[in-house]
């Protein structure tokens, strides 16, 4: 019979993997089923405008969407700005030149936009507009 004497420190270490190893299949599992769990939104067919603002290093900017809802899902976009700096007539124009490729035929509850067309801060307030469209169309249940 061979017997194999681990020292301290490698009993602790394996001691550790296990409790981490446990903890990782734990942290998964738990992970997954509260996805599940989740309802998702229902919303009213039409069309919803509503306006968000940003802040830019030089003032606080506005857009106005408006967004067409059929199925849940965007039908289309419109986003119209209104800049106060000359920079941020550029960020808004590429921002309204490349988002109905970002969310038309996206699930309502999907859309969160971080950049479009190299403008990040426009995003901003196109959310805010987004929430309050939800908002707006949201049916109750």
């Amino acid at each position: 019979m061979i017997v194999q004497t681990l020292s301290p420190a490698v009993r602790s270490g394996a001691a550790l993997a296990a409790v981490i190893g446990a903890l990782t299949v734990t942290g998964c599992a738990g992970a997954d089923s509260s996805a599940d769990s989740a309802e998702p939104m229902e919303y009213a067919d039409g069309t919803y405008t509503a306006e968000g603002s940003y802040q830019t290093p030089e003032n606080v900017e506005r857009v106005s969407v408006t967004l067409t809802i059929a199925d849940n899902l965007v039908a289309g976009v419109e986003v119209a700005g209104d800049p106060g700096a000359r920079e941020t007539e550029q960020y808004q124009a590429a921002f309204i030149s490349g988002i109905a490729t970002e969310v038309v035929g996206v699930p309502l509850d999907e859309i969160d936009v971080s950049r479009v067309a190299g403008s990040s801060l426009t995003s901003g307030g196109f959310n805010a507009a987004v929430a309050e469209i939800k908002a707006q169309a949201a049916l109750e249940q």
